[in-house]
């Protein structure tokens, strides 16, 4: 059986969790281990087929089955209740997980093996530091301090989990930050840019920064729509329109790295249906953990209330639901204006 530091485990493998594992796998080392866990037994299956010669790949059934052999955990899961499952349930859990291994190492007379476990999904603020409070009694009180929990959540969406192309936003402990921040890099440099991963501060600091950063693409997807539209209206060439706009003050990411308006570039989500994005759903779930934040920090804000009222005029007609956070684009040029 191979030692705790040269197993890793990867929990959620679902839009960004899959290609973001397969990233992982190919990153590590053949002698390093990689425990997969899902709902999904074909993706567990069809990871295991594709990721065949690259190193062992095994399947684990839950959080606590995970934390007790590896010594590092990531997860990319869908939202505050998988979290609380998937780290707090007293069977099942990461959490429970970690304390079985110390058990297991005190009963053998060793000391407990540090445990680094961490959250890259978009999960709401509280939800992020009620499992960093747990963790952080847990580890003083049974672990010896052995057991650290960073927040990691990314941005680029299903195309950057992908490339390896993926930003990441990280939240650590400061006491801790100096031992962990360069173990937590040494794996997320598999799965993003090397100098996109950034120590943000505190556990919660990199969520906090990921709800601003995707606050602020929510509204600009909106508004970059909006002005596309105009253009497309008047009868101008969206392309150039497009290209004076990226070489102009209106440039933007959504403008020069994924266009709404269809054709204009290519393998982008407008250009083939909106499929394979970053859904306008969740775009707009992520805008109101931003106008959420928001109203608890104190900061006044003007644009997330019409920009929340745009989506959820385009999500409740069927024909934009489930596509890419762009097809707000659609939704204005087929829709009359008032």
């Amino acid at each position: 059986m191979a030692i705790p530091e040269d197993i890793v485990a990867f929990i959620g493998l679902g839009v960004m969790g899959y290609p973001m594992a397969k990233n992982l796998r190919a990153g590590l080392s053949s002698d390093k281990t990689l425990l997969i866990c899902d709902v999904n037994t074909e993706a567990l299956k069809r990871f295991i087929s594709e990721t065949e010669g690259q190193g062992p790949v095994e399947i684990v059934h839950n959080g606590f089955e995970a934390a007790k052999v590896a010594g590092t955990v990531i997860t990319m899961l869908p939202g505050y209740a998988a979290v609380r499952v998937v780290y707090l349930d007293p069977q099942t859990g990461i959490l429970a997980g970690a304390v079985a291994a110390a058990t297991a190492a005190e009963m053998n007379g060793s000391p407990p093996v540090r445990k680094l476990i961490m959250e890259c999904g978009t999960i709401e603020n509280d939800t992020i530091l009620s499992v960093a409070k747990a963790t952080d009694e847990l580890s003083t009180s049974k672990l010896s301090k052995s057991l650290t929990f960073v927040d990691a959540p990314v941005s680029g969406g299903p195309m950057g989990a992908q490339d390896g192309t993926l930003t990441f936003m990280v939240g650590c402990s400061p006491q801790a930050s100096d031992h962990v921040f360069p173990i937590v890099k040494s794996y997320l440099q598999h799965m993003g840019n090397q100098d996109g991963i950034f120590l943000c501060g505190d556990v919660g600091a990199g969520t906090a920064f990921k709800i601003i950063n995707n606050y602020l693409s929510a509204i600009t997807s909106l508004a970059a729509s909006e002005a596309l539209n105009i253009g497309v209206k008047a009868g101008l060439d969206p392309k150039l329109l497009t290209d004076v706009i990226n070489a102009s003050g209106g440039q933007c990411w959504v403008t020069s790295k994924s266009n709404p308006v269809p054709d204009v570039q290519q393998n982008v989500p407008s250009s083939r249906g909106y499929e394979g994005g970053f859904r306008i759903e969740l775009c707009a779930k992520v805008l109101g953990m931003g106008s959420r934040l928001a109203k608890m920090v104190g900061a006044r804000t003007v644009l997330d209330g019409p920009t929340l009222q745009a989506f959820g005029e385009a999500m409740a007609d069927e024909r934009y639901q489930g596509k890419d956070a762009r097809v707000v684009y659609k939704w204005l040029n087929e829709s009359e204006r008032n």
